[in-house]
């Protein structure tokens, strides 16, 4: 008599997508460790502690269907809250013994002969696990620019995803680098306490006004208190948001109402020091991420706040020069320059089958058989992977999807008591293939520059149809799509 085998199960990462996994591996009944790199949960909302980090997504939207959070404060909530419930996430679920923290994954490497990998820790350490899991997502590592002169300046300088609670910024010269989604809620703080502050920026946004508000009265007794309130409010904004998928179709009438609305009252809002070019978007809405704000017009028109439109030729001791040859004083710099988001698993090294790279496998661009597997690489799953980030609704109902499918995956090796499955070639291919066609409809695809595609112009990081396709994609795990091999050594029972 054999037993099926219960597989030992790795998780990269504890945010959102590696807490969500690590519940369902708990209910699988399996042996799992989640490895992460910071000393705690939380993931980006561990990592971004910037002034004003908030969710752009509405707080009924941003916790788990099996863990609702009902008092959210805000319609719209803040880093501190969010990391908040994700502790709670940690803590109720019974997930703390199974975090290493202040771990980071070098390497991974499965060996073809005992369908096992092998987990390379820093400092030296290894690890063994049957099945890898990714929950690095795509916003986890910071991009820093190129800039002549960058190690050269005398101040501080940092990204906002590593903020300097130590620098007060109270009345000094401050230039931030960027304009993008983190940019539009910091600046707004610091702008109020620096002396003058200077964006750099390349290209104007399109912003909508935030509808956020306290969550308080009868409103919040009843979100609390009535369980099903709580869910209908839940739904209903998510469809309120599924419908904005529009948006994202090139020549959308919803696109075009937004450029027709908002660039009349854009064009009132010029002056000397704020130029057209720093409002207004030579874009189509949607190409990159519409972002909300009620207060970044109001702080572009501050006494002490320029925007600069000149690209940067190089940074020196005290300050910024740019291509006029302009020099822009500045005691402290930010940047706001996002992530790098197309690179995904970098700069961990990935060996999959017959000693496959994944960077060899990904010359062309990242891409996964619905965003979670990748041929060559029996047994490795990922969540919010490549082509999976939302334009218009909450990730994390995409990793919730990606959660189930994974674990009916591993659910069906243990039924079957195989040593390991690995989508076939042939159907990542005609996925992707497809993937990219749809993509090319989307007003992605237009001439700006956005961290939804690589150097080359390829849609890698975004899903170019409704979340709710997504969900019924990923609703069942269809074994014929992969090839399966079955255990060689039997455990005695």
């Amino acid at each position: 008599m054999t037993m099926p085998r219960r597989p030992r199960v790795a998780i990269l990462g504890a945010g959102a997508a590696g807490l969500c996994i690590g519940v369902s591996m708990q209910r699988l009944g399996l042996d799992f460790t989640i490895y992460e790199k910071r000393d705690g949960v939380g993931g980006t909302w561990r990592a971004n502690t910037y002034p004003g980090a908030a969710c752009d997504v509405p707080s009924n939207l941003y916790s788990f269907s099996f863990a609702p959070k009902r008092d959210w404060g805000r319609r719209f909530p803040e880093q501190p809250e969010i990391l908040a419930y994700f502790e709670a996430v940690a803590d109720d679920f019974g997930l703390r013994p199974h975090l290493r923290l202040g771990i980071e994954v070098c390497r991974l490497t499965f060996d073809d002969e005992s369908a096992v990998w092998t987990l390379d820790l820093a400092g030296g350490e290894q690890a063994e696990a049957d099945i890898v899991i990714s929950g690095l997502g795509q916003l986890h590592r910071p991009f820093i620019p190129s800039i002549a002169g960058i190690d050269s300046f005398a101040g501080p300088l940092f990204h906002s995803a590593q903020w300097r609670h130590d620098c007060d910024l109270t009345g000094r010269r401050v230039a931030v680098i960027g304009s993008g989604a983190s940019a539009i809620q910091f600046v707004p703080p610091v702008a109020a306490m620096a002396e003058h502050l200077t964006i750099f920026q390349r290209s104007a946004n399109w912003i909508i006004p935030k509808p956020d508000r306290v969550i308080e009265g009868w409103r919040r007794w009843l979100l609390e208190h009535v369980a099903a309130t709580q869910k209908l409010s839940r739904w209903s904004t998510y469809w309120r948001l599924e419908k904005n998928y529009r948006l994202i179709r090139e020549g959308s009438l919803l696109g075009r109402l937004i450029k027709w609305k908002a660039t009349p009252e854009l064009e009132r809002m010029v002056t000397d020091s704020v130029p057209r070019d720093a409002l207004v978007p030579d874009y189509s809405p949607g190409c990159k991420r519409v972002l909300i704000s009620n207060d970044w017009y109001s702080t572009l028109l501050r006494r002490n706040v320029s925007v600069e439109l000149s690209p940067i030729d190089h940074i020196d001791t005290d300050g910024i020069v740019t291509s006029d040859g302009a020099h822009h004083i500045a005691a402290a710099i930010v940047l706001g320059t996002g992530f790098q988001t197309t690179e995904f698993l970098a700069p961990m090294s990935v060996i999959g089958h017959h000693g496959l790279d994944l960077n060899d496998a990904w010359e062309r661009g990242a891409e996964a058989y619905l965003g979670i597997s990748v041929a060559g690489f029996p047994n490795f799953f990922m969540l919010y992977g490549p082509n999976t980030n939302l334009g218009h609704n909450s990730i994390i109902f995409m990793i919730e999807s990606q959660a189930r499918y994974i674990s009916n995956a591993i659910a069906h090796m243990i039924e079957h008591d195989l040593d390991w499955i690995d989508v076939r070639p042939d159907v990542m291919d005609t996925y992707n293939s497809q993937i990219q066609r749809n993509a090319a409809d989307t007003v992605w695809a237009g001439s700006c520059s956005s961290w939804y595609k690589n150097d080359e112009g390829r849609i890698t990081n975004n899903w170019p149809l409704s979340s709710f396709g997504y969900w019924r994609r990923t609703r069942h795990f269809w074994p014929g799509d992969f090839a399966r091999h079955p255990r060689r050594i039997a455990v005695k029972a």
